[in-house]
């Protein structure tokens, strides 16, 4: 079952494609985070998905939202994938699917396009799941926490 807003987001100490350490609770002190999981590197729908979030890095830094993605490809895999379209983020290897066991992001055919956005406080803020839409959940993001800020 999936997380929803409101919930803890479970911490996770993993490597990205370069060998990096990415510790959400740490990562998570400078602000948001936007957490996506999606099937697989080099598809058309996760290759739109990722290339969304690519192109929308300088608005999304601005807001304070750091990105990390994830799907079971190998560490290798995603190292290409990230050269191939010139993303600034990290991606990380769940190939065991811990992580999406985890945030409950399984999916039922095929694994779910799902991103979490996480405050500085790991509470989860806000749930976007479209499979259909890959374009959909960078728009999300960027409206929540412009709202959120707002607010404050």
């Amino acid at each position: 079952m999936a997380l929803n807003v409101g919930n803890i987001a479970p911490d996770f100490d993993e490597v990205d494609q370069d060998g990096k350490r990415i510790k959400l609770s740490e990562i998570s002190k400078g602000g948001f985070v936007a957490l996506y999981f999606y099937p697989k590197d080099e598809t058309p729908g996760c290759t739109a998905e990722a290339k969304c979030f690519r192109d929308n890095w300088d608005s999304l830094k601005e807001l304070g939202v750091t990105v990390i993605g994830v799907s079971s490809d190998t560490t290798e895999k995603h190292k290409s994938f990230k050269t191939h379209h010139s993303l600034q983020f990290p991606l990380i290897s769940d190939s065991s699917k811990k992580l999406r066991k985890l945030y409950g992001a399984e999916g039922r055919i095929i694994p779910a396009r799902i991103t979490f956005l996480i405050d500085s406080e790991m509470k989860i803020r806000l749930v976007h799941n479209s499979q259909l839409n890959p374009r959909s959940h960078v728009e999300e993001v960027k409206q929540f926490v412009i709202g959120a800020k707002k607010r404050d």
